[in-house]
């Protein structure tokens, strides 16, 4: 048998207390059925560049195009932290032979589209993509991505398997 197909995911999405509040959004179709066939890669963004749980819930503040991550309360910007921690992550995950990545919907840090942007004011600027997500995105624009909301529909659930299949055959074409 071939190696096995390695997907990258936001942690909270296996059920990981990595969450703001110390939650988790686990999802049991990707956990339970898409699980059995795939070999995870879990990736925190918050957590993993050194924000703690629990922590001040986070947004986008600023450009959709160009917004920063901020803290909602205390307005403090993590950003260049999370900037930092991603580009130096992109190496990583590059070295792990993952053949696509599956993002948590709606966050600031991974989500791949639709998060709200908010203006320095406060009020909805339009939206975009999290921090960590766009730069993923960016580094990897051949690679399937999706996110647990889209992956509800089974069109798009199978062209995403589709294309990891075909990313797994241009990583190592033996299998």
């Amino acid at each position: 048998m071939g190696r096995s197909i390695k997907i990258g995911i936001s942690s909270c999405l296996l059920g990981e207390k990595v969450r703001y509040n110390g939650g988790h959004k686990l999802d049991s179709f990707l956990t339970d059925t898409f699980g059995q066939f795939v070999e995870w890669v879990p990736v925190c963004p918050e957590v993993e560049s050194g924000l703690p749980v629990p922590r001040e819930a986070l947004r986008l503040v600023g450009e959709p195009d160009a917004p920063r991550l901020v803290e909602n309360h205390t307005g403090t910007d993590h950003t260049e932290r999370m900037v930092t921690w991603a580009q130096e992550k992109i190496g990583g995950l590059r070295n792990a032979g993952i053949c696509g990545f599956i993002f948590k919907s709606k966050s600031p840090s991974s989500g791949m589209q639709g998060v709200e942007v908010y203006s320095p004011s406060g009020a909805l600027a339009g939206s975009g993509a999290g921090i960590f997500a766009r730069i993923f995105i960016n580094s990897f624009p051949l690679l399937p991505v999706e996110d647990e909301i889209r992956l509800r529909d089974p069109v798009l659930r199978k062209s995403f398997i589709e294309r990891v299949f075909v990313a797994r055959a241009m990583i190592d074409p033996k299998t």
